[in-house]
């Protein structure tokens, strides 16, 4: 599935601003490359800047990492729930709730790492087991109808949404 194929009512409003940032990629394509890409990004930080933080009140860069691995389990489940026609109606997280009860501050560059490839692993094999028909099935979370597909993209988007702001505010 390409991006131009999302509907516009594939999410909210809201989730559009990760989407757009991949351009009109291809989902397992971007996938793939976001774990190849992320996991040497990863690589090269060093433990010292997992604690630092931009500005008072902000989350450290293991926080961030942290935040970026939970969410795309949170959207990992709900392509899932989708996939599989539960008309359940999901849920939002508490993003702030999840990083404080994250434990962060006590992982190495080494376990993000290793959880990132485990978990991009997971979604690449769950979205590789999807057909056109499924990555158009609609669910409902956090109120508001959502796609199969624009759960993946949503999960790249994300993604890159959190490295360049990393790049700007962390290594800047």
């Amino acid at each position: 599935m390409r991006i131009p194929e999302l509907k516009p009512t594939d999410c909210s409003g809201f989730y559009k601003k990760y989407i757009t940032t991949l351009g009109e990629a291809e989902l397992m394509a971007v996938l793939e490359k976001q774990l190849i890409d992320f996991s040497h990004f990863l690589e090269n930080i060093s433990q010292e800047k997992l604690r630092y933080a931009y500005a008072e009140g902000k989350w450290t860069l293991a926080e961030v990492i942290e935040h970026i691995i939970d969410t795309e389990r949170v959207f990992q489940y709900r392509a899932l729930c989708f996939s599989r026609n539960d008309q359940t109606p999901l849920p939002g997280f508490d993003q702030d709730a999840y990083v404080l009860e994250s434990n962060a501050s006590n992982k190495t560059i080494g376990n993000f790492t290793d959880e990132f490839r485990s978990v991009r692993t997971a979604t690449l094999s769950l979205f590789s087991s999807f057909n056109d028909a499924v990555l158009q099935r609609v669910g409902t979370a956090s109120n508001a109808a959502m796609s199969v597909g624009a759960s993946g993209f949503i999960i790249c988007g994300h993604l890159e949404h959190h490295r360049k702001i990393v790049l700007e505010r962390y290594f800047n």
